[in-house]
């Protein structure tokens, strides 16, 4: 059997937890390890309890998400966080991408979404749920219209013809694998070209590298 995926909830709400903890338990491929009620009691589990995936709220006393998730990287914790919230506002949204979080849902998503970003972020790709997508591409839009002289307001940096196609196939959700057999390379060729295109953009990891992508208007629909 497949080892499962070790899943750890951080919510300050019980009820939460309570039906995360539900349908984690009910699918064979994934595994509850343990929950805390804000980042500060998360970061002490942690250091006792693995975690593939950490799924946290944003809002929560004593230790924010975004705080959380800074000190997983900076502390090199070695799990992966999804953020799960009701804070849709952009600005937000582009803190928590720039701080390492590898995914970003609203609750409102359903258990099959959550599923799906935590398959994917376990695969080594980020998830941004569609909503997350249209939120961050809707502020890019009215910002270049209040001030249409500035169409990027984000730092711009030149990426390679074959950069551009590999961070286009990322944003669409293919897998390393699926990207290398569509471009005819090698799936080390394109965690290269996607280490490059982090280091370039100064990116903390491949959902920051997305962001970067939408903040930019780099391709058409995003």
């Amino acid at each position: 059997m497949t080892e499962k995926i070790k899943i750890m909830i951080v919510d300050d709400h019980q009820v939460v937890r309570d039906g995360l903890k539900k349908y984690i338990s009910n699918d064979e491929k994934l595994e509850f390890v343990n929950e805390a009620e804000n980042g500060v009691q998360a970061l002490t589990f942690l250091s006792e309890t693995n975690a593939d995936i950490t799924l946290c709220d944003l809002n929560m006393p004593e230790m924010d998400g975004l705080e959380f998730t800074e000190q997983v990287i900076k502390q090199k914790i070695n799990t992966k966080v999804i953020i799960l919230t009701m804070m849709d506002e952009p600005h937000y949204i582009k803190q928590l991408m720039g701080s390492g979080a590898e995914g970003y849902l609203f609750k409102n998503s359903g258990i099959e979404e959550v599923k799906k970003a935590i398959f994917n972020v376990y695969k080594g790709e980020t998830y941004l749920s569609n909503e997350v997508t249209e939120k961050l591409t809707q502020y890019v839009i009215k910002r270049n219209n209040s001030n249409p002289k500035n169409s990027k307001f984000g730092f711009h940096i030149e990426l390679s013809s074959r950069e551009m196609e590999v961070l286009e196939l990322i944003i669409k959700e293919f897998s390393n694998q699926e990207i290398a057999e569509k471009l005819f390379i090698s799936v080390r060729t394109v965690e290269a070209h996607k280490r490059n295109m982090i280091e370039k953009t100064g990116s903390r990891n491949i959902a920051g590298l997305v962001m970067y992508a939408i903040i930019n208007q780099l391709f058409d629909g995003f």
